[in-house]
């Protein structure tokens, strides 16, 4: 399966041929670098690392540094590893670019989202909130029962409940790649990314084909 790592730019809108409006986030991808090969001979899965981004030497530990040398890349600040089917093939210190993807072609896009602290049950479950009415005035925004009397006597779980919302590994599927410019290394797909501008978001082919649904 082939990926590449990038940086969220933002959104924007393309204008097709047709003149109609596509909503597109824009992506700075690439170019990374082959820093390891996985083989399942000797790590019992086939997988390539890739790296992103340059890095002062300071900020890499000697380990490190010593393995992006020992593969002949540059210092790289970020790395991921990305499966590959048996007929992908891979070199160590291999330049990965965006012209790997083309316009049409669907992905699904991996990072991290944005952090909303500790919220309650209406804007992270999308509760509807208690009565307006019958002079409640302080139960509009809470959660209400959260369990049974005696049977069972306690919460179940995965209730429902107020906590974290965001900050966590989220991946978006089958995003439509409408642009990719390959001299500016930005890749352009419809809709929405994980992550605020800046976040490090990292684009693998497809995994689950969209069908088209007969009437």
């Amino acid at each position: 399966m082939k990926g590449i790592l990038g940086r969220k730019v933002g959104m924007t809108q393309i204008y097709k041929q047709d003149g109609t409006v596509v909503p597109v986030t824009v992506v700075e991808a690439g170019p990374c670098f082959v820093t390891q090969l996985r083989v399942p001979e000797r790590d019992g899965y086939r997988a390539v690392q890739l790296g992103f981004g340059p890095a002062k030497t300071k900020h890499l530990t000697k380990g490190q540094q010593g393995h992006l040398e020992n593969a002949g890349v540059p210092q790289l600040r970020h790395l991921r590893e990305v499966r590959t089917r048996e007929d992908e093939t891979y070199t160590l210190g291999q330049q990965i670019l965006v012209d790997i993807f083309e316009p049409g072609e669907r992905v699904d896009i991996q990072g991290k989202s944005k952090g909303r602290g500790f919220q309650g049950v209406v804007k992270r479950h999308h509760f509807a909130g208690g009565p307006h009415t019958h002079g409640q005035s302080d139960r509009e925004r809470a959660p209400g029962s959260i369990g049974a009397c005696a049977t069972p006597g306690r919460v179940w779980k995965g209730q429902r409940m107020p906590g974290q919302l965001g900050n966590k590994q989220t991946t978006v599927q089958n995003l439509e790649v409408v642009l990719v410019d390959p001299e500016r290394n930005l890749l352009a797909v419809r809709g929405s990314v994980p992550g605020p501008k800046g976040a490090l978001v990292l684009i693998k082919g497809v995994r689950k084909q969209r069908v088209a649904r007969g009437g």
